[in-house]
């Protein structure tokens, strides 16, 4: 995970100097043309306004160009969909099979993504991608990746937008926003610009080295609307380095290994109607994955998932042989001769197997060992509790939790219930998904809902 988060920034700089070599935005201006924002744009007028050209805008943008709409496209950064291009370690992992309401968090609302994910499911996507000729590969757990650059995908988005007819607007950082009986006003990249209706697709701060920024927020908040204060998710866990329980798994930086990862203390603490729900897709918050061991802490998909529905302070379980049973292997007939360290070397990397193993045990015949000791080897290897003291922070997170209040937003049209024909998308909402594309499809799912359903 770590290797392709350095290979992904990397791609940043890679994507933004070749995208702008494009044949698109070197073309003389016309309508759909990606343009930087020019003099003459003053007091432009569009059927819509959408502020963010990442996965969500683009997508909403699309469809609303699609319906007929007069689409304007604002973007701050120098080229659009610069996150999306380096997604996936470069590959875009587009979407999951494995989609369900379930497998996303919001802290008031557990069912406000289902409808969008319901009018909007991942064969659909999936039809799209191969609609555009883009190979496509499947990966475990139901992940779906692109076999060529992501950028391909930004290229086929864009490329569809402006055959539409969208007009999208580079290096246009939108710094106010207001609203009147007629629609919108937004400052742009020094310009002004109006629209009757207006779409935030901003997205949120975390991984701010692709464009990750909390201008949304602020925005959406000078709307009206009420901002569930965001913190980093998707992100690997810190364990203190001054707790001697942990010194041991600190020396096992590059390991890598497939583990059961749980949060067994999280039904004691407050619930949401979210968190609720998602128990009961996964007992006691738990799953399967890939577990990597950094320097200062836990990495890797197991760790990542969790990250998502840790709290402060809270215990993290680990197991390092799922499926299998290690007091079953202790008590075998032929295992009494061996030692425990030599036992779990069979399975575990034999530097995992001395960092888990008691030190006066590991060494001693497991004929020897009374069932206190057995059960007590069993639970260093099968129910390992570490405490995280934090999370490595917005710039190795993947997302944010939290985010604008779902609770005035209609599921259905991603549309405002305080703010006439203002519509919120993708990761600036409180709906936070899983590892492995449903963040993604997310943002293809809202921006459609959005689309379809903009007022003409």
């Amino acid at each position: 995970m770590d290797k392709g988060l350095v290979y992904a920034c990397a791609m940043c700089a890679k994507y933004d100097s070749s995208l702008r070599r494009e044949k698109l935005s070197n073309a003389a201006p016309r309508r759909g043309d990606v343009r930087s924002p020019r003099r003459s744009d003053a007091g432009e007028r569009a059927d819509v306004l959408i502020l963010g050209a990442g996965a969500a805008g683009l997508f909403c943008a699309r469809e609303a160009a699609g319906r007929g709409l007069r689409v304007a496209l604002l973007e701050r950064a120098a080229v659009p969909g610069r996150k999306l291009a380096v997604s996936g370690g470069g590959k875009a992992n587009f979407t999951n099979r494995g989609i369900t309401p379930r497998a996303y968090h919001s802290h008031h609302d557990s069912t406000f993504c289902a409808p969008a994910l319901a009018a909007f499911r991942p064969e659909d996507m999936l039809s799209l991608v191969r609609a555009w000729n883009l190979p496509v590969e499947e990966r475990t757990h139901g992940q779906l990746f692109l076999t060529v650059p992501a950028q391909r995908l930004v290229q086929a988005l864009i490329r569809d937008c402006r055959d539409r007819g969208c007009r999208l607007v580079c290096r246009a950082a939108a710094t106010s926003v207001s609203h009147d009986g007629e629609g919108f006003s937004v400052e742009a990249g020094g310009m002004l610009r109006r629209g009757k209706a207006l779409v935030l697709a901003l997205g949120s701060p975390a991984w701010p080295q692709a464009g990750g920024s909390g201008s949304g927020y602020r925005l959406a908040q000078s709307l009206g609307h009420t901002v569930i204060p965001p913190r980093p998710a998707l992100v690997p866990l810190r364990l203190p380095a001054d707790d001697p329980d942990n010194a041991a798994l600190l020396e096992l930086s590059g390991i890598s290994l497939p583990v059961r990862i749980s949060l067994p203390e999280a039904g004691n603490q407050e619930r949401t109607a979210s968190d609720v729900g998602l128990e009961r897709a996964w007992p006691e918050y738990a799953w399967e994955d890939d577990l990597l061991f950094t320097h200062d802490g836990l990495s890797g998909p197991a760790a990542l998932k969790a990250s998502l529905f840790w709290r402060a302070g809270a215990p993290v379980r680990l197991n390092f042989l799922p499926g299998r049973d290690m007091k079953a292997l202790l008590d075998a007939l032929d295992a009494g001769r061996q030692t425990p360290r030599a036992l779990l070397a069979r399975h575990l990397p034999q530097r995992l197997a001395d960092a888990l193993l008691p030190a006066p045990l590991g060494r001693r015949k497991i004929a020897e060992l009374s069932r206190a000791a057995r059960n007590k080897i069993a639970e260093a290897v099968q129910a390992r509790r570490v405490t995280p003291d934090g999370t490595a922070g917005l710039k190795k997170a993947e997302v944010c939790a939290g985010g604008v209040d779902t609770r005035e937003m209609d599921p259905r049209s991603m549309a405002s219930l305080l703010c006439p024909n203002l519509h919120i998308v993708g990761e600036l909402l409180d709906v936070t998904g899983l590892l492995g594309g449903y963040n993604l499809h997310w943002a293809w799912a809202s921006g459609m809902a959005a689309g379809r359903n903009i007022k003409k």
